[in-house]
């Protein structure tokens, strides 16, 4: 990863008349340096190699990778959020927020903002929809400046850290997942990496705090110590090693490489089971043994998440994971990634050189201040981290939990039980006018990832995610009576619904016009076996049907239903009525 740019520039000194140096002090708040030309014989004797202990080129990757993933969260917001909550979203967060209004007193105050906090509340509600777009638009913006260019300061990272919130606070259930509180905690501790306005890959004045990177090898302790705990004590397969026999199999959106994963030796599944207990409960403490075994366990939890990514579609939570783990490399183990005469990997050799040389800078007001911030962030952390920590050491531990409103220290976990059986709704239109006829034909609506077609290869998205194809995971293996929402699908489906139909890879009646009944079919889906006469036929998936998930409906009997529940119901073509 090359740097851009070269940060380093002069340095004001004051020298003594015998020639004789005293300490660096930083020039301006922008934090640039260099040295006098009469010490280039110096500098030729200093050491050219960069030293350990220092993490200015640990917190240019840090920036970075956090960039990266609010920028695929953010493109996921800006493509799904309209019908998710938008206007005409499945589960409209205008309704969400004035049902908030209502419980805090109908008054948009200080306790709305408390209960859910995001800045929806000053906008203007008559085109949420735009607003929804904005948020994401300049979240996308902002991360994809300082992923290019590897430049942030504390008001870029924040304004990141408060948008992202404001849609995960009215995002309901589908930003109900464990990775929207860890990328929230990421993100706030990426705050205290940087200037508060400086724009700077290397500001010589603000050197990365100790305790701002010990706070980001704390997540990935919590995170790996959540995940493994909750397996021990959660599905009796992971104690006796055969999860894996099902995972690849059952896990919410596999990828192909998911398909002959599961084909695996059986004693592959154990020697993975037994590996991903070691790198969970074992490895995370390495983090505390010194530099050498912490970068162990940096490396082996980096490619424990890159094989989670190539075997199972599981949105950005891997890439996220990634993140703090590469809090666990300094600076020498950091320089292979960037180039050798870049302006960043330069700038931190003459920092460490006069480091050695005793010219650190005098510390300032700001650097001082700086200082006390520091440590408030450990302090805060520290506290916040007593229940999650209480937690983990239940008996009932839960898992994905925030114990704050503002989500800074969560508890996290995943897998915590597997699926023996992989079972899917698949929605069917038909355009008979009695759903009970023999001779109705029904056509399959077709999801963008979520097995449906057993001839259809499973995708590859990764870091992106479908959310509405994950919630149906969820939904399959429990009752439409639990997930009203379905129905909601449904009646948007008879009416043709735009808004829904996009988030759909396949619409049956296409130029047909509008279904007269929706229903939805329950099944269990196997993969074929590779080499098999169903493989040689194309076929990824083995299916048998289980019985209806929800009887046929259609827009008439849906009425009530839909006004019960306060949903908007689908307009009835006249030729219906």
């Amino acid at each position: 990863m090359a740097a851009a740019g070269d940060s380093s520039g002069s340095a004001v000194r004051r020298r003594r008349g015998d020639g004789s140096k005293t300490e660096t002090k930083c020039a301006d708040s922008s934090g640039e340096h260099g040295a006098e030309p009469g010490e280039d014989s110096e500098k030729e004797k200093s050491p050219q190699s960069l030293q350990t202990g220092t993490y200015w080129l640990t917190r240019i990757v840090l920036l970075r990778s956090v960039a990266f993933i609010y920028l695929v969260a953010f493109s996921v917001a800006y493509n799904q959020n309209k019908q998710l909550i938008g206007e005409r979203g499945l589960m409209s967060c205008k309704n969400f927020l004035n049902s908030v209004k209502r419980y805090v007193g109908g008054k948009i105050g200080a306790a709305a903002f408390v209960y859910t906090p995001s800045i929806l509340w000053l906008l203007d509600w008559s085109d949420m929809d735009a607003n929804l777009d904005a948020i994401a638009l300049v979240g996308m913006a902002l991360s994809a400046f300082v992923l290019v260019t590897g430049l942030a300061n504390m008001v870029i990272m924040v304004t990141l850290w408060v948008l992202y919130h404001s849609l995960v606070n009215v995002g309901q259930l589908w930003y109900s997942f464990g990775w929207e509180s860890q990328l929230l905690e990421t993100g706030f501790l990426a705050i205290f990496l940087c200037p508060v306005w400086t724009l700077s890959q290397v500001p010589r004045c603000c050197p990365p705090s100790l305790i701002c990177i010990w706070t980001f090898r704390w997540l990935i302790v919590r995170i790996m110590l959540g995940a493994g705990l909750i397996k021990i004590r959660g599905d009796k397969c992971w104690r006796d090693l055969t999860c894996m026999d099902y995972h690849y199999e059952t896990q919410p959106v596999p990828n192909p490489m998911s398909y002959y994963m599961h084909r695996s030796p059986w004693w592959f599944h154990r020697f993975e089971t037994l590996s991903n207990h070691l790198i969970e409960l074992i490895f995370p403490f390495f983090t505390f043994l010194g530099r050498r075994m912490c970068m162990v366990n940096g490396a082996v939890q980096i490619l424990f998440q890159v094989v989670l990514i190539v075997s199972g579609n599981l949105s950005f939570l891997n890439w996220l994971t990634i993140v703090p783990s590469l809090a666990c490399f300094d600076d020498a183990s950091l320089g292979f990634l960037f180039r050798s005469g870049g302006g960043a990997k330069k700038a931190v050799l003459e920092i460490q050189n006069e480091d050695a040389a005793g010219r650190t800078p005098k510390p300032t007001k700001g650097m001082l201040i700086r200082r006390v911030v520091n440590i408030s962030l450990g302090i805060l952390i520290g506290c916040l981290s007593v229940p999650v920590v209480m937690n983990l050491l239940s008996s009932r531990q839960v898992m994905n939990t925030s114990f704050d409103p503002l989500r800074i220290v969560n508890t996290y976990g995943a897998f915590g039980s597997i699926t023996k059986e992989r079972t899917e709704v698949i929605f069917q239109g038909t355009l008979s006018q009695d759903p009970k006829a023999p001779e109705a034909v029904w056509e399959e609506y077709q999801f963008l990832c979520k097995p449906g077609d057993v001839y259809r290869r499973p995708c590859f998205i990764s870091p992106y995610h479908y959310r509405l194809d994950w919630l149906m995971w969820f939904a399959a293996f429990q009752t439409y009576e639990q997930s009203e929402w379905v129905i909601h699908i449904a009646g948007r489906l008879l009416s043709n619904d735009s808004t829904v139909l996009s988030l759909l890879d396949h619409n049956p009646f296409r130029g047909k016009g509008n279904p007269r009944w929706i229903r939805g079919e329950h099944f269990i889906y196997k993969f074929s076996q590779p080499g098999s006469t169903s493989a040689a036929q194309g076929k990824w998936w083995l299916r048998k049907r289980i019985g209806a998930y929800f009887p046929p409906v259609d827009l008439a009997g849906l009425r009530g239903y839909f006004q019960s529940r306060n949903w908007p119901h689908p307009h009835i073509p006249p030729n219906r009525k």
